[in-house]
């Protein structure tokens, strides 16, 4: 199974970036960031047709579980990821095809704040959005940076996490 974490961060080395490493250790799998590519906004007209965002989910549909990971910025998801998400909608009027690929893969969300409760109704979104493109959505985590690092209860709650991930992909697929 190929695995993805995309990364929607303004700082390619923050604190987001700390939670994709600690993922990365416990599950072998891909890093995106998003800081990295020239996404426009969305666009009724699709002018933007010649950025990066096409060949971008392209090359994510290949994957099977993709795992959306951004920062909490005013509480909610970035501006970068908020983007990635608007520009979807190119894969349900102008790119079907890759659009339809998304249906079956399996999605998570992780967030990474300052505090240690989530915001109420942060992972909506993305639950609906794999819900509205036919994804399996496997849930949420959300994670904190106090001092720099991720504190032991950070590393555990991921560990969990990434445990809940495997068997609830090992259940589906019985």
């Amino acid at each position: 199974m190929k695995k993805v974490i995309i990364q929607g961060s303004s700082r390619s080395n923050g604190h987001t970036n700390q939670v994709a490493k600690l993922i990365q250790k416990e599950l072998e799998c891909d890093l995106i960031d998003l800081k990295n590519y020239q996404i426009g906004q969305f666009d009724y007209d699709f002018k933007n047709r010649q950025d990066d965002f096409l060949p971008l989910i392209r090359k994510i549909t290949d994957y099977d579980l993709i795992m959306f990971l951004t920062p909490v910025y005013w509480y909610s998801m970035s501006g970068l990821m908020k983007i990635f998400f608007d520009r979807i909608t190119d894969c349900l009027k102008i790119e079907k095809e890759t659009g339809y690929r998304l249906r079956g893969k399996y999605m998570t969300a992780i967030s990474c704040g300052s505090e240690k409760k989530a915001t109420e109704g942060f992972f909506v979104p993305f639950e609906l959005s794999a819900q509205y493109l036919g994804m399996l959505y496997l849930g949420d985590l959300h994670t904190w940076i106090e001092k720099d690092k991720p504190d032991q209860e950070v590393i555990h709650s991921v560990q969990r996490f990434i445990q809940q991930l495997t068997n609830a992909i090992k259940n589906a697929q019985v």
